[in-house]
């Protein structure tokens, strides 16, 4: 039965739909799973005790270090053994609808659940790392004003599996299986796409320990980012469960502003939210808290407003970074990008203030990957233009 998930948004509860997807032939799918999960399933399907144990380690060292999709290549598990795992069970990847690649080498992925939602991750490769952008929600339940993916309406939550999903996707698609803990081209992960990861904490964290597991995926957590918009309190048990670094959705300084531009600024504002960084657990010069800022023309990028942001952050002694991101334009948005001399200025008072605060370089815009642009593509294109285009294809024998 669906029923409303209580969701501590600026809208509470948010309806979403809570039932597992059923695969139409029966099968579990095994992706996403702890390795009690893992065992638990085994034995509901019929394994002893002792042999489900055994089957568990197995199968996770084949899913999470090997990659493997297919029951036949496990090598160290009977072959009387493969038909009666494949009967059972499924080890999932999503769906690619369509893959894009940018002029500056970044790659976008839309992708189609089970039950027929669409989402997207990106690949940014860069000359010393390359970094995934995950999504943890179809859709949004937040609406911040400058974003593109805040105009969808939240649809679901995405589950652990599909979650971690996009990590094994990656790795197929650069070939990076076994999984390395060195020499690897993707190095890094951004909870960055679409959706707020703070209000699907549970799945959330029980992907991101399937990546930083060592005997799996073994992604350290000083390789991951958690960016939240200021669901303020989660906030702790993010740091306490999950470990990782935290990056957060400023874009504003004065409450007029950020109510805005961030609307969850009305339940959580800014000296709330600044308290509850300063309290985040493994915060230190070490490891910086990064405060997002995207430069809105007109909007909040005076000098007034980089002094404010400076004496916001020395008031609360944060360890923190200030990246500043020029605003990637979509259809319909209501903003405009902050001249390049206005940036440069914000940025030099913040530097002069002692912080960090460089300027990120757009990646993937032709795309439409690039922050804040992230929409998929299936919702932006009419039946009618989809109609075309597969007609099209048709035609020229595709």
């Amino acid at each position: 039965m669906n029923v409303p998930m209580p969701i501590p948004g600026h809208i509470d509860p948010v309806p979403v739909p809570r039932d597992p997807v059923v695969r139409a032939d029966g099968r579990r799918d095994l992706l996403g799973r702890s390795k009690d999960e893992l065992r638990g399933l085994l034995a509901e399907a019929g394994l002893d005790p002792k042999q489900a144990k055994l089957r568990a380690k197995q199968l996770w060292h084949w899913i999470y270090n090997r990659g493997a999709t297919d029951f036949g290549v496990m090598t160290d598990i009977s072959k009387t053994m493969h038909p009666w795992l494949a009967e059972h069970f499924v080890i999932g990847r999503p769906d690619v609808v369509e893959g894009q690649v940018s002029s500056d080498g970044t790659r976008k992925w839309l992708l189609r659940s089970p039950d027929g939602h669409d989402y997207e991750m990106v690949f940014i490769p860069d000359a010393d790392r390359g970094t995934l952008c995950v999504s943890s929600q179809v859709g949004c339940t937040l609406t911040c004003t400058f974003c593109h993916t805040g105009t969808m309406r939240l649809v679901r939550n995405l589950t652990a599996g599909e979650i971690v999903g996009q990590v094994m996707l990656a790795r197929d698609a650069l070939g990076e299986w076994p999984s390395q803990p060195e020499g690897r081209l993707l190095t890094n992960i951004v909870m960055m796409g679409m959706g707020e990861p703070l209000y699907n904490f549970d799945n959330v964290r029980d992907a991101l320990k399937l990546v930083m597991d060592g005997d799996g995926l073994a992604l350290s957590k000083r390789r991951i980012t958690l960016s939240t918009s200021g669901v303020v309190p989660m906030m702790a048990r993010a740091g306490e469960e999950i470990g990782v670094n935290l990056a957060v959705s400023l874009h504003g300084v004065t409450k007029e502003v950020r109510d805005e531009l961030v609307p969850l600024n009305k339940k959580y504002g800014i000296e709330e939210l600044l308290a509850a960084c300063a309290a985040y657990p493994g915060a230190n010069n070490a490891r910086r808290i990064t405060f997002e800022y995207v430069m809105l023309k007109g909007r909040n990028d005076s000098d007034e407003d980089a002094r404010e942001l400076v004496r916001l952050l020395r008031k609360h002694k944060l360890p923190a970074k200030v990246n500043l991101i020029p605003f990637n334009p979509w259809p319909g948005a209501a903003y405009e990008c902050s001249d390049p001399d206005r940036i440069r200025s914000f940025s030099n008072i913040i530097f002069e203030g002692g912080i960090s605060a460089p300027v990120r370089t757009p990646r993937g815009r032709d795309i439409d990957a690039a922050c804040g642009q992230l929409k998929t593509a299936a919702e932006k294109k009419s039946r009618a233009q989809k109609d075309r285009e597969a007609a099209e294809k048709a035609l020229a024998g595709v």
